[in-house]
């Protein structure tokens, strides 16, 4: 990867922003020019903070959120999420109340499934699907399967990153579009741009981060 990275804030002085890393880079279903870096969203708890009120504001006033199901490693957002949702006052339809943070699991099928002891907070309760990032929609189209099998009424879903436009048929609340990252790119695997170059792939990247090839 010789090309620098570049930040992209939320907007002036936010303390939210993402590392943005020009190249070549293979997903699990597709190929892309540029690697969004959200894992500083994720892990620095005064960031996490701040990307929660961020999150909050499409629900605070009129959604009534029970569960809060958390992907892709983003479960100390969720966690303060559920926190600024809950806060006391008459700004939050939520204040005062308990939420869960439920994360699901792959089965041996690998198919998702929530344990036996979290279905409760799942069947019949009003649920925000947080995710990382949003490109084919597999990810979030699985954890929606999941949650519908198990009774839970999706109310919202939010998410750090999304390419847009946006495919899957109902409304998104994300930090960051395609649309903030110059020349951003995704390509199907066998009709890549880039590799019809001739160049090769810098590195494999998922939500976890990034490996070089």
């Amino acid at each position: 990867m010789e090309y620098k990275s570049f930040s992209i804030p939320l907007r002036k002085k936010s303390p939210i922003s993402i590392n943005v890393i020009p190249g070549h880079f293979t997903t699990s279903n597709a190929h892309v020019n540029h690697y969004l870096d959200v894992s500083s969203l994720k892990a620095n708890v005064s960031v996490a903070q701040s990307v929660a009120r961020e999150l909050a504001i499409p629900y605070s006033a009129n959604t009534i959120v029970d569960t809060i199901v958390c992907m892709e490693k983003t479960s100390v957002i969720g966690a303060y999420l559920a926190q600024e949702l809950s806060k006391d006052g008459m700004a939050s339809i939520n204040s005062g109340s308990s939420m869960h943070i439920v994360t699901p699991i792959h089965n041996t099928s690998g198919k998702l499934i929530f344990q036996e002891n979290a279905v409760e907070w799942i069947s019949d309760r009003n649920i925000v699907l947080l995710v990382s990032s949003i490109s084919s929609g597999r990810t979030v189209n699985s954890a929606l399967e999941c949650i519908s099998y198990y009774g839970g009424k999706i109310v919202g879903i939010s998410s750090l990153f999304m390419v847009m436009p946006n495919t899957l048929g109902q409304e998104v609340n994300s930090l960051f579009t395609s649309d903030n990252i110059p020349d951003f790119k995704i390509y199907n695997t066998n009709d890549c741009e880039i590799c019809k170059k001739g160049r090769k792939l810098d590195a494999i990247v998922s939500s976890e981060g990034y490996s070089r090839l």
